[in-house]
């Protein structure tokens, strides 16, 4: 890994540390979470100017009307999706910068992930073989849909707001599989949709607010 990776001043290694020993402060328990928190360059996923403020747990901007989620928020939800069972395909519905990409990908076996936004696909796509992931498919989409041809998913994480619960991600779902996703148009939750036997049980996580989940109109 050169230089530019590794970061130095505010994005290195001790710069590194320190979020993780805040996001641990704030009740993350997964080592493998926190590994890959404290791995992947999240100063990589913003524009220089802002690569100072890479490490601080924030939300930044990356254009588009689009932001990068805080460092909490990904960790939360990564840990969350992981929890009970090990996952080799996992579906991302908003590639954004393609941080949270680079985290399933250090973890899972397979990602697949859609964005809506050609130019953020394009340059996460880059980010990714950059840093030598090559376990990942990207397609440019909505996402509402989800991504069928590769379903069912043993994880499915989505990275903006939905209005309600979109019934076709939750068909998408491998049975104990878990749905992850911010739901809600004015307060939004956090809510863990787990996919059983008995149907579909709904846990509310938290409190958030995310960008909403756009539909393009065809």
């Amino acid at each position: 890994m050169n230089a530019h990776w590794q970061g130095i001043g505010f994005t290195s290694q001790r710069t590194r540390e320190r979020l993780i020993q805040r996001l641990r402060a704030m009740g993350i328990r997964d080592e493998r979470v926190l590994t890959a928190m404290l791995n992947v360059p999240r100063h990589t996923f913003v524009d220089e100017a802002l690569a100072s403020r890479a490490y601080e747990d924030t939300a930044l901007p990356i254009g588009h009307n689009q932001t990068i989620s805080q460092p909490y928020i990904v960790a939360r939800m990564t840990e969350a999706l992981l929890a009970g069972r090990p996952l080799r395909r996992v579906l991302e519905v908003g590639s954004g910068s393609g941080y949270q990409t680079a985290i399933l990908a250090a973890l899972v076996d397979e990602v697949y992930s859609v964005e809506r936004i050609e130019p953020l696909l394009r340059l996460a796509r880059r980010r990714l073989q950059d840093l030598g992931y090559r376990n990942f498919r990207f397609k440019l989409s909505d996402g509402g849909s989800g991504w069928p041809e590769h379903g069912p998913y043993d994880g499915i994480l989505v990275t903006a707001a939905a209005a309600e619960l979109p019934e076709a991600l939750c068909g998408q779902l491998a049975l104990q599989a878990r749905l992850v996703i911010p739901v809600g148009s004015g307060q939004q939750q956090l809510q863990m949709i787990t996919h059983s036997e008995d149907g579909y049980q709904r846990a509310v996580l938290e409190t958030v607010n995310f960008v909403p989940l756009v539909r393009d109109e065809h």
